[in-house]
């Protein structure tokens, strides 16, 4: 299997990106989520509370795992039209 140094640093970009994204995308998601909520009990609240945390992970690595593959493409793929040799 080949690798190619331009598609890794693709991939780090798309890590960087899908960060920078990840905070305003969460913003409105809290902000959305918290405005159904309403007022809640105590027990009610520490469960809310534990479900947008995973919403929060899961968009991070959703967001983690398509930029950094699509960056990884991205990468290969300029390298390919610039014939950058690829590590083995």
């Amino acid at each position: 299997m080949e690798y190619s140094l331009p598609g890794w640093l693709g991939a780090l970009v798309g890590t960087i990106v899908a960060v920078v994204l990840y905070v305003p995308a969460i913003r409105i998601v809290d902000r959305h989520l918290r405005a159904q909520g309403g007022p809640l009990t105590l027990e009610k609240r520490e469960d809310f509370e534990s479900r947008i945390a995973l919403v929060r992970r899961s968009i991070l690595g959703i967001d983690i795992a398509i930029l950094a593959t699509l960056g990884y493409w991205i990468g290969k793929a300029l390298a390919g039209a610039a014939g950058a040799p690829a590590l083995h």
